[in-house]
């Protein structure tokens, strides 16, 4: 007797099991999301390259299906290493084996095309045929992981190939089915039975009471929690609330600068404030507003600018001082290269505030007069120009002259002379 009830509890404890197991069902769409590799055949001369697919499916009972395909892939040629873009796309009937078992085994075989773009390939579409072998493994009724292995018989025919490429593709991604109904498990038979002998009356204890709800699962009961919706894996308090530890507002978990000193302004990353933006948070800056672009000390001021040294007078006041700024035959702009030299004139002229003077140009005995004298007054005028446009100098403390190629410093009969003369002057009175 007690052999046949056991079988009989078996049996229907496995009747159970099997209706509840996650499984491929009918009458469902599905999307399935992969990602994994494409080989071409060496012939192809194109490199093995990831690729990226999505697929879409209907399941019209729960062995077959239909799933249409689209695949990409960024790859390059092995003879000129030219980057090459790779589609394929098509659908596939799919035939699923055990079907209403966690573990789905599948074949699939299908048609469709593909083309490539780049590597001075053509852009025309060409058949391929495709059949392969697939496993599916369901880890609840909504979501399943899948792996597929492809043979890919792609047509070549072309002015170079008149036959067919053998390649394979091989992906893992997510299979997410939507609607459909679950199939009915086999109800397992259970074995005949006889009649049990009456038993006496079982006194059945009232259920034990349910332990206290934890919602967020914190380890603090809804009752007590002032936080309830904490994410899983935060560390709280007890009051179910996360930890912040350094008191500035904002959650440990959240929290990119954890060591934030007490009374600090922080931000939503928990960070020190640094609203002037010269990399030195407030609580710690004694300067609060220096401008943009300043360079800074570690308590947020401005870093001391050395005064101009006095020597600077001895060569720009009351006798003609060249300026190392040397120009392109026929160019009047300030090459960048020389804008020490140029940044020394500026603070001479800021170190004695009240000097004025003129600033010369001059070139080399290339060309006419009148074009040498234009462009001895252009290079002047470029070089007041860029001193007062960086260095904020008063423009009135400055004239300019041109005076052409009748004042050379060097022999214009050499390249080297010729540059020496194609210079500017500063001549200025200090008071």
């Amino acid at each position: 007797m007690k052999k046949k009830l056991t079988l009989l509890l078996a049996g229907s404890l496995m009747a159970v099991a099997t209706a509840a197991t996650a499984a491929n069902m009918p009458e469902t769409f599905y999307l399935s999301p992969v990602v994994g590799g494409y080989t071409f055949e060496g012939k192809q001369h194109i490199k093995t390259a990831p690729v990226y697919g999505l697929k879409l499916g209907y399941n019209f009972t729960e062995h077959f299906g239909l799933e249409g395909a689209f695949d990409y892939a960024a790859t390059e040629t092995t003879r000129t290493n030219k980057d090459l873009s790779f589609y394929k796309y098509g659908a596939d009937l799919i035939y699923n084996f055990r079907p209403a078992t966690n573990l789905v085994p599948f074949i699939a075989a299908g048609y469709g095309g593909y083309n490539f773009s780049g590597a001075g390939l053509d852009k025309k579409a060409r058949p391929a045929f495709d059949y392969g072998l697939g496993l599916k493994y369901f880890l609840n009724d909504n979501f399943a992981i899948r792996g597929d292995v492809r043979h890919v018989i792609a047509s070549l025919n072309n002015e170079v190939h008149n036959r067919n490429a053998q390649n394979i593709e091989y992906t893992l991604g997510a299979y997410i089915p939507f609607g459909g109904t679950q199939p009915v498990a086999k109800a397992v038979a259970a074995p005949a039975v006889e009649p049990a002998p009456a038993l006496k009356p079982v006194v059945v204890p009232p259920p034990a009471p349910a332990p206290p709800a934890d919602s967020d699962r914190d380890g603090v009961i809804d009752e007590k929690d002032k936080c309830p919706n904490t994410p899983q894996g935060v560390v709280v308090d007890a009051d179910g609330c996360p930890v912040d530890a350094d008191k500035d507002g904002v959650a440990d978990y959240l929290d990119k600068c954890p060591g934030t000193p007490a009374g600090a302004s922080v931000d939503t990353n928990g960070c020190p404030l640094d609203s002037d933006k010269d990399g030195v948070f407030d609580y710690l800056d004694k300067c609060p507003d220096t401008p943009a672009g300043v360079k800074v000390t570690a308590d947020g001021c401005p870093v001391p600018v050395a005064a101009p040294q006095k020597p600077a007078a001895e060569k720009y006041c009351s006798k003609p001082a060249v300026v190392d700024v040397r120009f392109a035959t026929g160019k009047a702009a300030v090459d960048p290269k020389f804008q020490d030299d140029l940044k020394a004139l500026a603070d001479f002229l800021k170190e004695f505030p009240k000097a004025k003077g003129e600033i010369s140009g001059h070139t080399d005995n290339v060309g006419g007069k009148a074009m040498n004298q234009k462009l001895s007054q252009q290079r002047a005028d470029s070089v007041k120009k860029f001193i007062v446009d960086t260095y904020g100098v008063d423009a009135n403390r400055i004239t300019t002259k041109g005076y052409g190629f009748s004042k050379p410093i060097a022999d214009n009969k050499t390249a080297a002379g010729k540059a020496k003369n194609r210079r500017i002057e500063a001549n200025f009175t200090c008071e």
